[in-house]
């Protein structure tokens, strides 16, 4: 399992970032509000990315 994560803060407000996250190998942006926001989205990518895996198997 290994994806690759582009961050682009474009803010700090809030005691936290905003900006966008680009997934380089399958080309997806999406935009975050916040860290915990940020980290939820690569979790669910990771996720996704495992249960392919095993599915494939």
């Amino acid at each position: 399992m290994r994806e690759t994560f582009v961050v682009q803060v474009i803010s700090a407000q809030n005691a936290t970032w905003q900006g966008v996250v680009t997934w380089a190998e399958g080309k997806r942006k999406q935009p975050f509000r916040s860290a915990l926001e940020l980290l939820k989205l690569i979790d669910s990518s990771l996720e996704e990315q495992s249960a392919d895996e095993t599915q494939e198997e």
